[in-house]
């Protein structure tokens, strides 16, 4: 079954997402980690997968809310809450 395209805006929101976790992203790899694009909600919550050292690491929390969830909600207005999900 294929999956729709992303509507426009969509795409838009999910490039500037993507964009500031990149600017994260060399800060996360030094400790050995990295952080994943997982969705974003209709609501503006962005669900991430984090990646390498950062799974199971008791910093992860504090990284991704005074971190990650700080820098996106201040970059990408759209974008309400962060969460983390584990698995694939």
């Amino acid at each position: 079954m294929d999956t729709p395209e992303p509507r426009p805006e969509e795409q838009d929101l999910q490039s500037r997402v993507g964009g500031v976790l990149e600017l994260m992203r060399p800060a996360i790899k030094e400790d050995g980690g990295d952080v994943e694009l997982v969705d974003i909600s209709p609501d503006g919550v962005v669900k991430i997968r984090f990646l390498g050292a950062c799974i199971g690491c008791p910093s992860s929390s504090h990284t991704l809310h005074q971190g990650i969830e700080r820098l996106l909600k201040e970059r990408v207005p759209e974008v309400t809450g962060v969460t983390a999900i584990e698995g694939h």
